[in-house]
């Protein structure tokens, strides 16, 4: 199907099928005779595990580190922990947690500063 159909099977747009083809996420897709890109299930089922990993909190570029395993997937649904495609695992799940843990201590120190510079003095 071409990029427009495929956009709205994914749930996405062309811009976003082309950004990920641009930035590793999905392989480029073969093209018509007149040059169209033309994206088959395989490739549909592919910018829904990246749009699910992407909605999970991961960047594009976790992702793009990974992006030689999503063909393990089966469909587009993400594997248990351990399962087919774990089995090479990078700790990019580990480490974007980690990072996320450490932004939400911040936001507290930070939320907690900030009531504390405008709280009332003690009379």
């Amino acid at each position: 199907m071409r990029i427009g159909d495929a956009a709205a099977a994914a749930g996405t747009t062309p811009r976003a099928l082309r950004f990920y083809e641009q930035r590793g996420l999905l392989p480029p897709p073969p093209r018509t005779a007149n040059g169209q890109r033309w994206y088959g299930d395989r490739d549909l089922a592919r910018v829904r595990v990246v749009r699910m990993l992407l909605s999970l909190g991961l960047t594009v570029e976790d992702v793009r580190r990974s992006a030689d395993r999503l063909e393990l997937l089966d469909g587009d649904v993400l594997p248990r922990y351990g399962g087919p495609g774990c089995d090479r695992s990078t700790g990019t799940v580990q480490a974007r947690i980690a990072a996320i843990e450490a932004e939400i201590a911040r936001l507290v120190e930070l939320r907690d500063n900030l009531k504390a510079a405008i709280a009332p003095a003690n009379p």
